[in-house]
Protein backbone atom coordinates (compact mmCIF):
# COMPACT_ATOMS: atom_id res chain seq x y z
CA UNK A 1 0.00 0.00 0.00
CA UNK A 2 1.21 3.51 -0.77
CA UNK A 3 2.57 5.48 2.17
CA UNK A 4 3.23 9.22 1.96
CA UNK A 5 6.74 10.43 2.55
CA UNK A 6 5.67 14.05 3.01
CA UNK A 7 2.57 14.90 5.06
CA UNK A 8 -0.06 16.93 3.19
CA UNK A 9 -0.21 20.68 3.70
CA UNK A 10 -3.76 21.46 4.86
CA UNK A 11 -3.45 25.17 5.64
CA UNK A 12 -6.07 26.61 3.28
CA UNK A 13 -9.15 25.71 1.30
CA UNK A 14 -7.20 25.11 -1.92
CA UNK A 15 -4.92 22.64 -0.14
CA UNK A 16 -7.93 20.86 1.33
CA UNK A 17 -9.84 20.60 -1.94
CA UNK A 18 -6.70 19.45 -3.71
CA UNK A 19 -6.24 16.70 -1.15
CA UNK A 20 -9.82 15.52 -1.59
CA UNK A 21 -10.08 15.82 -5.39
CA UNK A 22 -6.50 14.98 -6.40
CA UNK A 23 -6.70 12.09 -8.83
CA UNK A 24 -7.17 12.06 -12.57
CA UNK A 25 -10.71 10.69 -12.54
CA UNK A 26 -12.28 11.88 -9.28
CA UNK A 27 -14.08 14.95 -10.65
CA UNK A 28 -15.48 12.93 -13.53
CA UNK A 29 -16.54 10.14 -11.17
CA UNK A 30 -18.43 12.59 -8.98
CA UNK A 31 -20.14 14.16 -11.98
CA UNK A 32 -21.12 10.83 -13.54
CA UNK A 33 -22.46 9.52 -10.22
CA UNK A 34 -24.50 12.73 -9.96
CA UNK A 35 -25.87 12.04 -13.46
CA UNK A 36 -27.10 8.63 -12.30
CA UNK A 37 -24.30 6.30 -13.39
CA UNK A 38 -23.98 4.42 -10.12
CA UNK A 39 -22.65 0.95 -10.94
CA UNK A 40 -18.89 0.41 -11.29
CA UNK A 41 -19.40 -1.09 -14.77
CA UNK A 42 -21.33 2.04 -15.87
CA UNK A 43 -18.57 4.28 -14.56
CA UNK A 44 -15.97 2.16 -16.37
CA UNK A 45 -17.88 2.60 -19.64
CA UNK A 46 -18.07 6.37 -19.10
CA UNK A 47 -14.30 6.55 -18.43
CA UNK A 48 -12.81 3.84 -20.69
CA UNK A 49 -9.24 5.22 -20.43
CA UNK A 50 -9.13 4.46 -16.69
CA UNK A 51 -8.31 1.00 -15.44
CA UNK A 52 -10.85 -0.71 -13.21
CA UNK A 53 -8.23 -0.79 -10.41
CA UNK A 54 -7.61 2.97 -10.53
CA UNK A 55 -11.33 3.72 -10.59
CA UNK A 56 -11.85 1.46 -7.57
CA UNK A 57 -9.02 3.17 -5.67
CA UNK A 58 -10.39 6.63 -6.45
CA UNK A 59 -13.95 5.61 -5.56
CA UNK A 60 -12.64 4.27 -2.23
CA UNK A 61 -10.87 7.58 -1.57
CA UNK A 62 -14.05 9.52 -2.42
CA UNK A 63 -15.89 7.28 0.01
CA UNK A 64 -13.24 7.88 2.72
CA UNK A 65 -13.63 11.63 2.17
CA UNK A 66 -17.41 11.21 2.65
CA UNK A 67 -18.29 12.44 -0.84
CA UNK A 68 -19.86 9.15 -2.00
CA UNK A 69 -21.48 6.19 -0.32
CA UNK A 70 -21.15 2.61 -1.46
CA UNK A 71 -24.05 0.23 -1.14
CA UNK A 72 -23.50 -3.50 -1.56
CA UNK A 73 -26.60 -5.57 -2.27
CA UNK A 74 -26.61 -9.12 -0.84
CA UNK A 75 -27.05 -10.92 -4.16
CA UNK A 76 -24.89 -13.26 -6.22
CA UNK A 77 -22.95 -11.92 -7.99
CA UNK A 78 -22.57 -8.93 -5.64
CA UNK A 79 -24.18 -5.73 -6.84
CA UNK A 80 -22.56 -2.42 -5.87
CA UNK A 81 -23.92 1.09 -6.36
CA UNK A 82 -22.41 4.47 -5.54
CA UNK A 83 -24.31 7.63 -4.71
CA UNK A 84 -23.34 11.12 -3.68
CA UNK A 85 -23.65 12.08 -0.05
CA UNK A 86 -25.24 15.41 0.81
CA UNK A 87 -21.67 16.66 1.32
CA UNK A 88 -20.68 15.36 -2.14
CA UNK A 89 -23.67 17.09 -3.73
CA UNK A 90 -22.26 20.43 -2.57
CA UNK A 91 -19.38 19.94 -5.03
CA UNK A 92 -21.61 19.61 -8.11
CA UNK A 93 -22.04 23.39 -8.66
CA UNK A 94 -18.25 23.78 -8.38
CA UNK A 95 -17.62 20.95 -10.85
CA UNK A 96 -20.26 22.39 -13.20
CA UNK A 97 -18.60 25.81 -13.03
CA UNK A 98 -15.23 24.26 -13.89
CA UNK A 99 -16.79 22.37 -16.80
CA UNK A 100 -18.47 25.53 -18.08
CA UNK A 101 -15.16 27.42 -17.88
CA UNK A 102 -13.50 24.62 -19.86
CA UNK A 103 -16.27 24.77 -22.48
CA UNK A 104 -15.96 28.55 -22.78
CA UNK A 105 -12.19 28.35 -23.27
CA UNK A 106 -12.08 25.04 -25.14
CA UNK A 107 -10.21 26.27 -28.22
CA UNK A 108 -7.52 28.08 -26.25
CA UNK A 109 -7.09 25.19 -23.82
CA UNK A 110 -6.74 22.68 -26.67
CA UNK A 111 -4.10 24.92 -28.27
CA UNK A 112 -1.97 25.36 -25.14
CA UNK A 113 -2.28 21.69 -24.17
CA UNK A 114 -1.32 20.55 -27.69
CA UNK A 115 1.61 22.97 -27.70
CA UNK A 116 2.84 21.66 -24.36
CA UNK A 117 2.44 18.04 -25.42
CA UNK A 118 4.30 18.81 -28.65
CA UNK A 119 7.23 20.31 -26.74
CA UNK A 120 7.36 17.28 -24.45
CA UNK A 121 7.62 15.01 -27.49
CA UNK A 122 10.41 17.18 -28.94
CA UNK A 123 12.30 17.12 -25.62
CA UNK A 124 12.08 13.32 -25.56
CA UNK A 125 13.96 12.98 -28.89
Amino acid sequence: MYERKIPPNLNCGLDLIGEVLYGKWKIRLLFFIHQGHQRPSELQRKIPDASRRVLNIQLKELEEHELVTRKVYPVVPPKVEYSLTDFGKTLIPVISALGNWGDEHEERLRTVISRRLGSEVEEGN
